[in-house]
């Protein structure tokens, strides 16, 4: 921990760190006071409908208040029951704010002093130099961060808790303990009170704006901008890759990727995205497209383009995705190229459908029709299903169901809220802060475009995945029944290529590298540094991150772990290496225009565009 630098001013500020700047520029308060009642006039109507419409809201993304409640009741009447662990923790505070107190006082005498807690090493909150350098706002920060250890160590300690209780308990109050951090608030962070100062008010002002318009593009709601939605467009300058849409059903476009190789493998590579988001997160842009990497390096790509779905498909079941979704495309394929089997990938909830598809190809004798398959951050496996099982529970579930059949579907903005949950400080407070507070406006950024461009979830899919695989486990226990056969994943053969991420928050990889035990045939396991996006989109070129593979099989990831040999860069030439295998020798490219399949339109198609 950095010890103090230099001498303090008596305000504790380094010397000049508190004079006046000259460059500052004084606002008319006529103008000024002219553009706050106007937004003072657009903004009232607009809260009041806010707050309307949160009312008659049952929950926040998948939700349910009064359940929440009923867990933060239960930690309490188990607290009541212990009181002298509550008073041990009161205590320990209590030591640490007096050892605060003590060091903060030394620092406004402008002796040396130890901080009592420091942030981690990746919280990007207090990043400003001010809440080290001014004694006030390190007080702050310190105060704070002991308040939310001590929070959640209270939490976490609780005993004679159920485990869903207690991981439901956990996270929520993690989700206050983010809110409530003082660099959310206007008076209690440096950079917004130094912003204020050197703007005269211009950036609350500008940042009232952006919150209204927020307000208004919601419809009353909050939809928080991440990024500047008018800097892409998608077919423009996102999603580029060349290709056609090939065939189409209800659920999907297919598309083909134009080649750009002297020839290319003979078995083709089918894309299976999942539906939770658009595909184009895997063709972003030129430098960090997968899939123009990938037809780069000779494959025939087809990738499945998922319909937003509306109130006309709300009946669409999971296995309705499997037999207009990977089995409709395989046999387009095969009309299209000749070819009777492919390489398949299936990414996150593409890679659980992939895995029902293979069972039931093997159970029916068709399991040729793949030749080898590549589970991108996939659980098949949902005894550890990470943070979302947070949300799964049978009140929960059926309060779901009941806002659901409603419409037909689950709103887009409520899956995105969902997921936004599970990282609060990177993808909502963060956006408060720069919009907010600052008055800025989001930075162009790709992911974050893709991030934002949300999709719906049709009813019956939907309960009967969060049912089925979610809160009963039953694809893993060979329980679930799709087309009339039995989904036993034990009964795959076929080789596999396993990536997961050592940081996912939605598929972690110790619950993915469950289906290494489940799998029958050849099964290489790789393990890629940072998230579920982010370390999955990590094109070569970039150099980021890094990988672990071990050619060795191990009973538990932990054990994997501990063998395993750690590589630099991108896990995508792995891959392209052990998918080499598959490619069925060499041929001529395929020109998607030129195929006995009728091209509908180009690539990224319509289906894509439909928003949510």
């Amino acid at each position: 921990m950095a010890k103090e630098k230099g001498t303090r001013a008596p305000g504790g500020e380094k010397p000049g760190a508190s004079q006046a700047n000259p460059d500052v520029k004084i606002p008319d308060p006529v103008e000024l006071a002219r553009t706050m009642g106007h937004i003072a006039e657009r903004s009232q109507k607009l809260v009041a409908e806010f707050l309307r419409r949160q009312s008659q809201k049952p929950g926040m993304g998948m939700a349910v208040p009064m359940n929440v409640g009923q867990a933060f009741f239960d930690m309490t009447a188990r607290l009541m029951a212990n009181p002298a662990q509550l008073v041990q923790a009161q205590l320990s505070l209590w030591q640490d704010y007096m050892a605060l107190w003590q060091s903060t006082t030394r620092r406004m005498l402008g002796q040396p002093a130890q901080p009592v807690i420091a942030p981690a090493a990746e919280d990007r909150r207090f990043k400003d130099t001010a809440w080290d350098d001014s004694y006030v706002f390190d007080y702050i920060k310190q105060s704070y961060l002991l308040a939310a250890r001590w929070m959640q160590g209270v939490v976490r300690n609780t005993e004679g808790l159920d485990d869903k209780t207690a991981r439901k308990v956990d996270f929520y109050t993690r989700q206050f303990v983010d809110a409530i951090a003082p660099s959310n608030f206007a008076v209690t962070n440096p950079e917004v009170v130094r912003a204020t100062l050197e703007s005269g008010g211009e950036n609350l002002v500008k940042g009232l704006q952006n919150l209204l318009g927020d307000l208004e593009r919601g419809d009353g709601r909050l939809m928080i901008r991440m990024t500047d939605d008018t800097a892409f467009k998608v077919g423009t300058n996102i999603a580029v890759t060349p290709g056609k849409v090939v065939f189409q059903t209800p659920l999907m476009q297919l598309i083909q990727y134009a080649p750009t190789t002297p020839t290319v493998a003979k078995r083709p590579l089918l894309v299976i995205p999942p539906w939770i988001n658009k595909f184009y997160i895997l063709d972003l842009r030129e430098k960090n497209s997968f899939i123009r990497w990938a037809v780069s390096q000779g494959h025939t790509v087809f990738v499945v383009s998922w319909v937003n779905p509306d109130e006309e498909l709300s009946g669409k079941a999971f296995e309705d995705y499997m037999v207009e979704g990977p089995l409709a495309a395989l046999d387009a394929i095969e009309r299209q190229t000749g070819e009777k089997d492919c390489n398949v990938i299936g990414y996150c909830l593409g890679g659980t459908l992939l895995a029902c598809t293979l069972a039931h190809l093997a159970a029916t004798g068709r399991e040729d029709r793949i030749a080898s398959a590549t589970f991108l951050t996939t659980m098949v496996d949902f005894t550890e299903a990470g943070e979302l099982g947070v949300f799964i529970d049978e009140e929960q579930l059926a309060a779901l169901e009941e806002r659901m059949n409603e419409k037909g579907y689950l709103e887009g903005a409520d899956m995105a809220t969902t997921f936004n949950m599970l990282r609060a400080n990177d993808l909502i407070w963060s956006f408060v802060v720069n919009n907010y507070l600052l008055g800025k406006d989001p930075f162009p950024f790709d992911l974050l475009y893709w991030n934002s461009d949300s999709t719906r979830m049709p009813a019956a899919m939907h309960s009967f995945y969060l049912r089925a695989m979610y809160q009963e486990n039953r694809l893993a226990t060979g329980d679930i029944e799709l087309l009339g056969t039995r989904i036993d994943l034990t009964r795959i053969r076929t080789p596999s290529f396993l990536l997961s991420t050592r940081e996912d928050h939605i598929a972690p990889w110790k619950s993915t590298f469950a289906a290494t035990r489940l799998y029958r045939g050849p099964v290489r396991f790789v393990l890629a540094a940072s998230g579920h996006i982010a370390g999955v989109v990590n094109p070569p070129a970039a150099g980021k991150y890094g990988y672990w593979t071990n050619e060795k099989k191990a009973r538990t990831p932990e054990a994997w772990l501990e063998g395993a040999r750690q590589h630099d860069g991108s896990w995508w030439p792995e891959w392209h290496r052990w998918a080499s295998d598959f490619s069925g020798g060499q041929t001529q490219p395929r020109d998607p225009a030129a195929g006995p399949l009728k091209p509908i339109e180009d690539a990224p198609g319509s289906f894509v565009a439909r928003r949510a």
